[in-house]
Protein backbone atom coordinates (compact mmCIF):
# COMPACT_ATOMS: atom_id res chain seq x y z
CA UNK A 1 0.00 0.00 0.00
CA UNK A 2 3.01 3.01 0.70
CA UNK A 3 4.26 1.49 -3.02
CA UNK A 4 1.29 2.59 -4.41
CA UNK A 5 0.33 5.50 -2.30
CA UNK A 6 4.40 6.92 -3.22
CA UNK A 7 3.87 6.11 -6.68
CA UNK A 8 0.64 7.73 -7.14
CA UNK A 9 1.49 10.77 -5.41
CA UNK A 10 4.26 10.98 -7.72
CA UNK A 11 2.27 10.51 -10.68
CA UNK A 12 -0.42 12.53 -9.55
CA UNK A 13 1.66 15.56 -8.18
CA UNK A 14 4.39 15.40 -10.07
CA UNK A 15 4.63 19.45 -11.40
CA UNK A 16 2.79 20.19 -8.58
CA UNK A 17 4.86 19.48 -5.85
CA UNK A 18 8.83 19.69 -5.69
CA UNK A 19 10.54 16.77 -7.28
CA UNK A 20 12.25 16.97 -4.42
CA UNK A 21 9.37 15.37 -2.32
CA UNK A 22 8.32 13.22 -4.52
CA UNK A 23 11.61 11.46 -5.37
CA UNK A 24 12.54 11.84 -1.75
CA UNK A 25 14.59 8.47 -0.66
CA UNK A 26 12.62 8.76 2.89
CA UNK A 27 9.35 9.02 1.16
CA UNK A 28 8.68 5.72 1.07
CA UNK A 29 9.44 4.62 4.56
CA UNK A 30 7.22 7.72 5.81
CA UNK A 31 4.45 6.26 3.80
CA UNK A 32 5.09 2.55 5.35
CA UNK A 33 5.01 3.96 9.21
CA UNK A 34 1.56 5.58 7.94
CA UNK A 35 0.07 2.72 6.48
CA UNK A 36 1.29 0.65 8.97
CA UNK A 37 -0.42 2.74 11.83
CA UNK A 38 -3.60 3.37 10.07
CA UNK A 39 -4.04 -0.55 9.90
CA UNK A 40 -2.57 -1.75 13.33
CA UNK A 41 -3.21 1.17 15.76
CA UNK A 42 -6.06 1.07 18.05
CA UNK A 43 -6.37 4.82 17.59
CA UNK A 44 -7.76 4.33 13.82
CA UNK A 45 -10.14 1.76 14.37
CA UNK A 46 -13.05 4.06 13.38
CA UNK A 47 -11.13 4.50 9.49
CA UNK A 48 -12.23 2.22 6.63
CA UNK A 49 -10.06 1.20 4.59
CA UNK A 50 -10.52 -0.75 0.98
CA UNK A 51 -8.54 -1.84 -2.12
CA UNK A 52 -8.73 -2.49 -5.44
CA UNK A 53 -7.22 -5.45 -7.33
CA UNK A 54 -7.04 -6.41 -10.96
CA UNK A 55 -5.31 -10.21 -11.88
CA UNK A 56 -4.17 -10.43 -8.64
CA UNK A 57 -2.26 -6.86 -8.36
CA UNK A 58 -3.36 -3.87 -6.41
CA UNK A 59 -4.47 -1.07 -8.44
CA UNK A 60 -6.32 1.29 -5.96
CA UNK A 61 -6.51 2.23 -2.12
CA UNK A 62 -8.95 4.18 -0.40
CA UNK A 63 -9.07 5.33 3.13
CA UNK A 64 -11.87 7.40 5.11
CA UNK A 65 -12.47 8.56 8.65
CA UNK A 66 -13.38 10.67 11.39
CA UNK A 67 -13.12 14.13 10.21
CA UNK A 68 -9.97 15.45 10.67
CA UNK A 69 -11.18 19.03 10.62
CA UNK A 70 -11.46 21.56 13.65
CA UNK A 71 -15.17 22.37 14.14
CA UNK A 72 -16.27 19.80 10.86
CA UNK A 73 -19.70 18.68 11.55
CA UNK A 74 -19.76 16.07 8.48
CA UNK A 75 -19.57 12.39 9.69
CA UNK A 76 -16.25 11.74 7.93
CA UNK A 77 -13.32 12.75 6.00
CA UNK A 78 -12.39 10.91 2.87
CA UNK A 79 -8.47 11.01 3.72
CA UNK A 80 -7.13 8.77 0.72
CA UNK A 81 -8.47 7.47 -2.54
CA UNK A 82 -5.44 6.77 -5.45
CA UNK A 83 -5.70 4.55 -8.23
CA UNK A 84 -2.65 4.23 -10.92
CA UNK A 85 -3.11 5.95 -13.92
CA UNK A 86 -3.18 3.09 -16.15
CA UNK A 87 -6.36 2.05 -13.71
CA UNK A 88 -8.34 5.18 -14.67
CA UNK A 89 -11.53 4.41 -16.00
CA UNK A 90 -11.61 0.74 -15.12
CA UNK A 91 -14.20 1.51 -12.38
CA UNK A 92 -11.74 1.20 -9.28
CA UNK A 93 -12.49 4.63 -8.25
CA UNK A 94 -16.10 4.58 -7.45
CA UNK A 95 -15.72 0.68 -5.87
CA UNK A 96 -13.49 2.20 -3.36
CA UNK A 97 -15.53 5.34 -2.66
CA UNK A 98 -18.46 3.67 -2.45
CA UNK A 99 -16.46 0.98 -0.01
CA UNK A 100 -14.67 3.60 2.48
CA UNK A 101 -18.05 6.06 2.23
CA UNK A 102 -21.33 5.33 2.80
CA UNK A 103 -23.90 7.47 0.35
CA UNK A 104 -26.10 8.44 3.09
CA UNK A 105 -23.29 10.41 5.11
CA UNK A 106 -21.99 13.71 4.95
CA UNK A 107 -18.37 13.31 3.78
CA UNK A 108 -15.19 16.01 3.01
CA UNK A 109 -12.24 15.64 1.13
CA UNK A 110 -8.93 17.73 0.19
CA UNK A 111 -8.04 17.75 -3.31
CA UNK A 112 -4.90 19.40 -5.08
CA UNK A 113 -6.11 22.43 -7.24
CA UNK A 114 -5.39 22.09 -10.01
CA UNK A 115 -6.34 18.50 -10.34
CA UNK A 116 -8.84 18.65 -13.08
CA UNK A 117 -9.84 14.89 -13.52
CA UNK A 118 -9.68 14.31 -9.48
CA UNK A 119 -11.94 17.56 -9.03
CA UNK A 120 -14.49 16.14 -12.40
CA UNK A 121 -14.40 12.62 -10.25
CA UNK A 122 -15.53 13.80 -7.11
CA UNK A 123 -18.51 15.96 -8.65
CA UNK A 124 -19.72 13.51 -10.59
CA UNK A 125 -20.07 11.46 -7.03
CA UNK A 126 -21.89 14.75 -5.78
CA UNK A 127 -19.64 16.87 -4.35
CA UNK A 128 -19.02 20.09 -4.39
CA UNK A 129 -15.96 22.95 -3.72
CA UNK A 130 -17.61 24.92 -0.30
CA UNK A 131 -14.85 27.84 -0.42
CA UNK A 132 -11.83 26.39 1.36
CA UNK A 133 -8.82 26.66 -0.23
CA UNK A 134 -5.56 26.49 1.93
CA UNK A 135 -1.96 26.20 0.35
CA UNK A 136 -0.20 23.76 2.82
CA UNK A 137 3.58 22.97 1.36
CA UNK A 138 3.38 24.79 -1.77
CA UNK A 139 0.35 23.17 -2.78
CA UNK A 140 -3.25 24.66 -2.94
CA UNK A 141 -5.79 22.29 -2.14
CA UNK A 142 -9.87 22.64 -2.35
CA UNK A 143 -12.32 21.05 0.49
CA UNK A 144 -15.07 19.43 -1.52
CA UNK A 145 -18.28 18.20 0.63
CA UNK A 146 -20.81 16.10 -0.18
CA UNK A 147 -24.38 15.66 2.04
CA UNK A 148 -25.63 18.06 5.04
CA UNK A 149 -22.23 19.57 5.66
CA UNK A 150 -21.63 22.75 8.36
CA UNK A 151 -19.81 25.17 5.84
CA UNK A 152 -18.11 28.48 6.16
CA UNK A 153 -20.71 30.61 7.83
CA UNK A 154 -22.23 28.34 9.44
CA UNK A 155 -25.06 27.23 7.94
CA UNK A 156 -26.34 24.04 7.36
CA UNK A 157 -26.70 23.13 3.67
CA UNK A 158 -28.81 20.57 2.57
CA UNK A 159 -27.37 18.89 -0.90
CA UNK A 160 -29.94 16.71 -2.71
CA UNK A 161 -31.31 16.08 -6.45
CA UNK A 162 -34.54 18.66 -6.58
CA UNK A 163 -33.07 21.16 -4.34
CA UNK A 164 -32.60 24.62 -4.94
CA UNK A 165 -30.67 26.66 -2.35
CA UNK A 166 -30.06 30.20 -1.61
CA UNK A 167 -26.06 30.15 -2.26
CA UNK A 168 -24.03 33.09 -1.06
CA UNK A 169 -20.89 30.92 -1.36
CA UNK A 170 -18.73 31.93 -4.18
CA UNK A 171 -17.88 28.31 -6.13
CA UNK A 172 -20.49 26.58 -3.82
CA UNK A 173 -22.19 24.81 -6.50
CA UNK A 174 -20.03 25.13 -9.53
CA UNK A 175 -21.75 22.12 -11.49
CA UNK A 176 -24.18 24.95 -13.13
CA UNK A 177 -24.84 28.17 -13.77
CA UNK A 178 -25.64 31.11 -11.70
CA UNK A 179 -29.48 32.38 -11.51
CA UNK A 180 -29.94 35.62 -9.18
CA UNK A 181 -29.16 34.30 -5.34
CA UNK A 182 -30.46 30.73 -6.55
CA UNK A 183 -27.75 28.40 -7.35
CA UNK A 184 -29.05 25.15 -8.58
CA UNK A 185 -27.93 21.74 -7.11
CA UNK A 186 -29.18 19.02 -8.83
CA UNK A 187 -27.01 16.07 -9.98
Amino acid sequence: MARMNVRCSQETYRGLMSDAVLDDPGFLAVRERFWTAALTDERYRENRVAVAERDGELIGIAMSGPPLDAGAAGARQLYVLYVYAAGHGTGAGPALLEAVVDPEESVALWVADPNPRAQAFYRKHGFVADGAAPVEGGVREIRMVRGRYLVRDRRKLALSCTTVRVCDLPGYCNRVGHVGAAWSCAW
